[in-house]
């Protein structure tokens, strides 16, 4: 197939560009420096530089600023918010004018769509968000990006939940303080931890590819979710560490404010329901799984 990707040099973007290019697809990155982008995939560096002649099967939009890299101060917010609406803007913009438009258009989206409430509930994909920042975000991207259905293009939505892999992502902050035995949970440790092994997410994401009767919003999430608290057993067990340092709520609150409050104290029992019900077999389904393989 021909691919346009977007943020196809972060964490999840490089590795789906490999599995992509190892099954003989082409690829065309949207890039800020398109001169670092090595062969055999191609560069641009603004969708008005692609010609006429590019037709692309399925168009892939991961890019965004990092949502945890910085405390949520209104001017970061506004950076993390018009990074990803901006982009998916353009890409609408984009299929609005060609003659030829995509078969498919999978859009990031994230696990922070269910908001902040916490529930030892299941959360699905029929589940609605509530007024925090990161839900928000999620239902303005993603009612951006859902403009791609009326004009014809099937669409995905993909709630990414915590990617575990090699060199990056969320366990790559992790492994140092848990490391030198300075891990433990985070708060009371109750909230849920959706977790997701990298080969697993680009996994779905090549399902979406190959399976048209996935569309809407799909969980990038395991079939089995565990508590902060698990998950920091888990972790320490797999490095052979104790986890013994648990850092209180009201730290994480001093330390990283709202960003703090919403990614690591909130956190919801969200399962791959639509996954599932289309015969995706996932290839780590266990944490302890996915971390021997990670760490």
């Amino acid at each position: 197939m021909n691919i346009l990707i977007t943020g196809g040099t972060g964490f999840i973007g490089s590795t789906l560009c490999s599995r992509l290019l190892e099954e003989n697809n082409e690829i065309v990155m949207l890039s800020r420096h398109p001169e670092k982008i090595k062969l055999p995939m191609k560069a641009v560096a603004d969708l008005s530089d692609l010609k006429d002649s590019d037709i692309f099967d399925v168009v892939i939009n991961l890019g965004g600023e990092p949502i945890a890299n910085k405390r949520w101060s209104d001017k970061q917010k506004h950076q993390i918010f018009s990074s990803r609406i901006g982009t998916t803007e353009k890409l609408i913009s984009y299929f609005e004018k060609l003659e030829n438009r995509p078969k498919l258009f999978i859009s990031g989206s994230a696990i922070g769509y269910y908001g902040i409430d916490k529930t030892d509930n299941v959360i699905e994909e029929k589940e609605r968000g509530d007024n925090s920042f990161s839900s928000e975000l999620c239902q303005k991207w993603e009612a951006v990006a859902l403009k791609a259905e009326k004009l014809g293009v099937r669409t995905c939505l993909l709630r990414t939940g915590i990617v575990l892999g090699k060199n990056g992502g969320a366990l790559s902050k992790m492994l140092f303080p848990f490391k030198m035995c300075l891990g433990g949970r985070i708060g009371d440790g109750k909230q849920w931890m959706p977790w997701i092994h990298i080969d697993d997410l680009v996994g779905i994401i090549l399902y979406c590819m190959s399976h048209d009767n996935l569309q809407g919003a799909i969980n990038g999430t395991s079939p089995n979710p565990v508590t902060n608290q698990v998950f920091t057993k888990t972790l320490g067990t797999s490095l052979k560490r104790p986890t013994i340092i648990p850092m209180p709520a009201i730290v994480v609150k001093l330390l990283m404010g709202q960003m703090g409050e919403e990614l690591l104290l909130a956190g919801k029992k969200v399962v791959p329901k639509k996954a599932l019900d289309a015969g995706y077999t996932f290839k780590y389904r266990t944490l302890e799984e996915a971390l021997i393989n990670v760490v």
